[in-house]
């Protein structure tokens, strides 16, 4: 393991953090879009999460030989490759005709990035003293947050003066920016990683990953309560502020917009509590066992009151996905708990099963409103039992969490 220099450090941070922006902003900028893909392609409920959900399809196939590449080829190389395939799927979107289309590059797009977060994470944890880690990872999903702040009201305004296919011809050529100051800054991996002379052990391989205790403690909030942030935040917040509290869709832009903004302080403050937390003794099993349940009781909140709290219906969104970031803590922690050499695959692991948790849940909301719809209820009782199973799910992951043991009880 070699330790980079501050500076270095710093602008390699940079590098990684712009190609995440965008990241964020093609994987959060169907919700802005949802009103006018749905009367332009006259979606359903479950078309819409199911083309919502298609990039974390591809994004959630993509893990396990990604965390391999990893390991084995660093984050340069690795990520390079990828967002050429983003930068494919960004200009197939703005050219698609039909749903199948949509969803073919929507999925494309989830491959193309699936490398922005894992590629740089892999490289902390090499390249970054143990103290910086979670730091980085906060900041890192702080950067996230501006990416899916620029999704909301920025795409709302820009939308009637160019409309969504020029939007998404922009991103491309932002990922292509982002591509080349990866390739001018970002170190290649025999540089600074192993050295000469050293390989991977034998034994890192993905069943060593799959049986520690540590990784299946985390696994269900991990898919549940972090996949399911993800899914609220990227879509179903802009649909139950139109359909359930009656909203605009620029009132529902300017919702997710502070939404966002609310992540963005979350996520820059966790960037600077981590360290001070870890120095007394509060590591990431005790936070997301003190703090995730406050996540329950705003998202139970919100079902109970339905159309009654529209006025404040933004407010307790926002509420609850800031309340779920003690979830996030769990993927650096899970980094943590193996070997340099095997951080990949740990990660990309652990990535693939909050992904698998964004489709599932992206999907299955969207089915579960059209399916409730058909049992008879209307609209806002459909919505309010649709997340209420959502609710029941989070609820029961977070108590295998708190019953299950780590190897390590500090983590």
């Amino acid at each position: 393991m070699t330790l980079l220099p501050r500076l270095t450090a710093i602008v390699l941070f940079v590098a990684f953090a712009f190609a995440y922006f965008f990241s964020t902003l093609i994987r959060a900028i169907t919700a802005t879009l949802s009103p006018t893909l749905t009367l332009e392609f006259a979606l359903k409920s479950s078309d819409l999460g199911l083309l919502a959900g298609g990039y974390f399809l591809g994004f959630a196939a993509t893990q396990l030989p990604l965390g391999t590449w990893l390991d084995r080829f660093g984050p340069k190389k690795v990520i390079l490759y990828f967002l050429t395939l983003a930068v494919l799927g960004c200009l197939a979107f703005s050219m698609a005709t039909s749903f199948v289309g949509l969803l073919a590059a929507r999925i494309l797009c989830g491959v193309g990035v699936s490398a922005c977060l894992m590629a740089p994470l892999t490289g902390y944890r090499r390249w970054f003293a143990a103290g910086s880690q979670m730091r980085a990872n906060s900041w890192m999903l702080m950067t996230g947050s501006l990416g899916m702040l620029a999704s909301t009201l920025p795409v709302q305004w820009l939308m009637p003066v160019v409309g969504w296919r020029v939007l998404f011809l922009g991103l491309a050529v932002g990922v292509l920016l982002a591509m080349a100051l990866i390739a001018w800054q970002v170190p290649t991996w025999s540089s600074v990683s192993t050295p000469v002379g050293k390989t991977e052990p034998a034994s890192a391989t993905y069943a060593e990953v799959w049986r520690h205790p540590c990784f299946r403690k985390m696994a269900p909030i991990g898919f549940f309560c972090y996949g399911g942030l993800v899914a609220i935040q990227t879509l179903w917040a802009s649909p139950w502020m139109i359909k359930v509290a009656g909203y605009s869709p620029l009132q529902a832009a300017s919702g997710l917009f502070w939404i966002n903004v609310a992540m963005l302080i979350t996520f820059w403050a966790w960037g600077l509590a981590n360290p001070w937390l870890a120095q007394r003794g509060l590591q990431a099993n005790k936070l997301i066992a003190i703090g995730l349940p406050t996540s329950f009781i705003t998202l139970a909140i919100i079902i109970i009151a339905g159309d009654l709290a529209s006025t404040w219906v933004g407010v307790l969104w926002a509420l609850y996905c800031v309340c779920c970031t003690f979830v996030a803590l769990a993927q650096p922690a899970v980094g943590m708990a193996f070997a340099p050499a095997l951080a990949g695959r740990a990660l990309s692991a652990y990535n693939l099963v909050i992904f698998s948790g964004v489709f599932v849940v992206q999907w299955g909301i969207g089915l579960g409103v059209d399916g409730f719809k058909l049992l008879g209820m209307n609209e806002l009782q459909a919505f309010q039992a649709a997340m209420s199973v959502f609710l029941l799910c989070s609820i029961a992951a977070y108590v295998y969490f708190l019953t299950s043991k780590s190897h390590n009880e500090q983590l």
